[in-house]
């Protein structure tokens, strides 16, 4: 697994960590210092962040589980996986598109980088040159034709 994700990961988890045991704490003191908390908008506010913080930290912490159980020999040499780079034609708009597999977190639609767990990347994971998938898209089916395939491993010259 690329090394800049957890990194990012790893730093945003930092951040939020910080502002969870020293921002927030100081934010609510001066909160409760105000008096009444039924009414004190500041109070709701700073607990509400605090809740938001814990839910994120618990979703990034998860996410970089995730991301650590990948198994790059899993990933396929021959076929479209994690890192491929994909050409493809699609039938439907009669144009060629090529598209990089990247995780959620690398995604940018408009650099061609889609993630394996979007439509278009979920429907190309496991094809190889001259396979055609159908993809359900939030526009209607597209149907699209391998044209060329660059796994991650020819990339790197592994293979």
């Amino acid at each position: 697994m690329p090394e800049h994700i957890k990194k990012k990961l790893q730093e945003e988890i930092n951040a939020l960590e910080h502002e969870l045991s020293h921002e927030l704490p100081k934010e609510l003191k001066k909160a409760v210092a105000l008096g009444d908390l039924s009414e004190n908008a500041e109070y709701h506010m700073a607990k509400q962040r605090q809740e938001f913080v814990k839910a994120r930290l618990r979703q990034l912490g998860k996410r970089l589980a995730d991301l650590s159980l990948i198994n790059l020999n899993n990933i396929p040499k021959d076929k479209v996986g994690l890192g491929s780079t994909v050409k493809v034609y699609d039938n439907d708009k009669g144009e060629e598109i090529e598209y990089k597999l990247v995780t959620s977190e690398e995604s940018d639609v408009a650099a061609g980088k889609i993630s394996t767990t979007s439509p278009i990347g979920r429907a190309l994971l496991n094809k190889k040159v001259g396979d055609t998938t159908t993809v359900v898209t939030p526009g209607g089916k597209r149907e699209l034709e391998v044209l060329k395939l660059t796994t991650m491993y020819d990339e790197s010259g592994a293979l």
